[in-house]
């Protein structure tokens, strides 16, 4: 397997600058995934590891040799894309190992590839289908084998579940999570579901724009999050924010003023801001509750039983809404007046400019 390490590496298409000199290193056998929204830069980014992109300027590097200039072939990578791409009038043993022939494997190496990766992926039985006999995930489970054939020191995945069913999508999680497991390989995943991300990742690259908002292990990004942009994207729901205002601040604590003129204690290192500071209160759905107590008041627009949970959408006074997650049965319904409590302890502040401001105590949920 391989270490890699990206030192200020940029990208442009013509004057458009796509990856603004990113930085972060991928440990031997980490899984890392790429997430963010539509257009930020992650699939452009794996391209420049594949090496199917060139790198305008930085350095990449795979144990410590700068693969730059190396195509390909030559870096030992194997990548794995949305669309499953088999060979229509192929058989499953023959879509595997039509790479190892190109590459003028011996047969009796091709077999024994072919076969180990079949009983990995659980596809032994279907060697001599073709793909139109397969459903979408076998499908998928075929074009990950033919990966995995060419032993590559670095396995790439572009949005490979995209195309799958919600159903299918969970199954094939759990499948690749296990191969990780199994082949204790480095692996790269680029997503835009940040569930994908929270539930395969060791670690998380979160991008916006080509530029790395954070990077850190899932639930480092879920309960600290470096500023507002991953705050919001990491969690689902996402995170509530409410404009607030500084009333007073000190390296122990911040005082600020919520719509509805409510006053909360929150602690975090106040250090960056000053009375009078516009900044942003954020606090996740689940660490909410409803009652007849609370800062907040407003009223349900819309209630999601799930069943397990329930999600409660309340309209403020100032137009805002806010999401609400409790477990069980809703005890609301639409159109009722409600209050919101929460333990300010478990909420985050953010600057005018979105940075958060470090968090003195851990939330609840991570405590736990």
């Amino acid at each position: 397997m391989a270490t890699i390490e990206l030192r200020n590496v940029k990208k442009s298409f013509g004057s458009t600058e796509v990856i603004r000199g990113v930085n972060f290193d991928i440990k031997d056998r980490e899984f890392v995934v790429f997430v963010g929204p539509s257009g930020c830069g992650k699939s452009t980014l794996l391209r420049l590891v594949a090496g199917l992109e060139d790198i305008t300027s930085g350095d990449l590097s795979f144990d410590g040799e700068v693969v730059n200039h190396l195509p390909p072939k030559e870096r030992g990578v194997a990548m794995v894309f949305q669309s499953y791409a088999l060979y229509p009038h192929m058989t499953v043993y023959e879509n595997m190992a039509f790479g190892l022939q190109l590459a003028k494997e011996s047969g009796e190496t091709i077999d024994s590839k072919v076969r180990k990766a079949a009983e990995i992926l659980e596809l032994t039985p279907l060697l001599e289908r073709l793909p139109k006999e397969m459903s979408g995930g076998q499908r998928q489970r075929v074009a990950i084998g033919r990966a995995i054939v060419r032993d590559p020191r670095v396995f790439l995945f572009d949005e490979p579940l995209s195309n799958l069913d919600a159903a299918l999508r969970v199954q094939m999680r759990i499948e690749i999570a296990k191969l990780h497991e199994d082949m204790e390989a480095t692996m790269i995943y680029v997503t835009h579901d940040q569930v994908e991300a929270m539930t395969l990742a060791d670690k998380i690259v979160v991008l916006q724009a080509g530029v790395v908002e954070q990077v850190g292990g899932p639930l480092e990004l879920y309960h600290h999050p470096s500023n507002k942009f991953v705050a919001g994207f990491i969690g689902s729901p996402q995170m509530n924010f409410l404009d607030a205002m500084v009333k007073a601040a000190s390296p122990t604590g911040v005082s600020i003023e919520i719509p509805g003129g409510e006053t909360l204690d929150i602690p975090c290192d106040g250090a960056a801001v000053s009375e009078g500071d516009n900044v942003t209160f954020g606090i996740r759905p689940e660490h909410m509750t409803h009652g007849s107590m609370g800062p907040v008041t407003g009223q349900v627009d819309v209630v999601e039983q799930l069943g397990e949970s329930h999600f409660i959408y309340v309209r403020l006074a100032n137009g805002q809404l806010i999401t609400v997650r409790n477990g069980g049965d809703a005890s609301v319904k639409a159109h009722a007046q409600i209050k919101v409590g929460f333990d300010p302890s478990d909420g985050h502040i953010f600057t005018g400019d979105g940075t958060a401001l470090r968090r003195l105590v851990s939330p609840k949920s991570e405590a736990a």
